[in-house]
């Protein structure tokens, strides 16, 4: 999609300043496969996350975060329940909430569930290029939850998705799409290799939610968490000697991420 143009270093910048001095507090309502990274990936970007699942919790607790995330992927009755409660708690609470519809389309339980979500106003929706499809209604071509389609392939199931959702949508692969059904970016940066560690896109969606606390351009806030996390994985692919060390070296760069150094185009390892 070569009309779409490519987020600049400058708004990536400035939203990942905004977002370590806002250090929101984000509820992580995720599958059990991810909590540990998705964990830290917030806390090396400058958030704090929290889990609180229990559907007793939840309502007391989503007024005091700046973002809640809810991520499908291991779905069960009683995780479905607290994901409802603290989308309603959240709506209430004006707290911006962000739909990972894993593997929709795929299985019909998690599908009507993301479904009936979707109804709920989600702030940003974050998604491989397969899980946007389904969302959107199109057929997605998904694998549990590997994607079989380019990102390219579902741009404009995310542009659609996001004028019918009023939510900001990203679509993820090798070239990052992000789109508010107006406006719409790119980020082209990443690696490959970030598909051989369980949870790098789980754990974007928590980022993803993280930079929509508090932001007064979502657009620009989401397009900018895919960016950091891609500039991110790219640095640590070119130090890491496999999946193992990447993990870490993710971590390391997300910690190490200066504001001055993307504004002055250094995005080099």
């Amino acid at each position: 999609m070569a009309d779409i143009p490519v987020l600049p270093l400058a708004v990536v910048a400035r939203e990942l300043e905004r977002f370590r001095a806002a250090a929101p507090l984000v509820h992580v309502l995720t599958n059990e496969v991810v909590q540990e990274i998705s964990a830290n990936v917030l806390l090396a970007a400058g958030a704090s996350p929290a889990m609180v699942v229990a559907r007793q919790e939840v309502r007391a607790f989503t007024p005091m975060a700046g973002a809640l995330l809810i991520n499908v992927g291991t779905l069960h009755e009683q995780r479905l329940e607290s994901m409802r409660q603290a989308v309603a708690t959240a709506k209430l609470a004006g707290v911006p909430w962000t739909l990972d519809p894993v593997a929709v389309g795929v299985l019909a339980y998690r599908t009507e569930a993301c479904r009936a979500l979707l109804a709920q106003g989600p702030a940003a929706i974050r998604g491989n290029p397969s899980e946007i499809l389904a969302l959107a209604g199109l057929a997605g071509g998904g694998r549990g939850v590997d994607s079989t389609v380019g990102s390219e392939a579902a741009v404009e199931a995310a542009i659609a998705l996001a004028r019918a959702s009023g939510a900001v949508v990203a679509v993820t692969g090798e070239t990052d799409y992000i789109s508010d059904g107006a406006r719409s970016w790119a980020t082209p940066w990443g690696d490959p290799i970030m598909t051989r560690v369980v949870g790098t896109g789980c754990a974007l969606s928590a980022l993803v939610a993280g930079f929509t606390a508090q932001a007064p351009d979502r657009l620009d806030a989401v397009a900018a968490a895919c960016a950091v996390a891609g500039l991110c994985g790219a640095r640590a692919a070119a130090k890491a000697e496999g999946p193992g060390s990447f993990k870490w070296n993710f971590l390391d760069a997300l910690y190490r991420l200066q504001p001055a150094e993307l504004l002055a185009g250094e995005i080099g390892v």
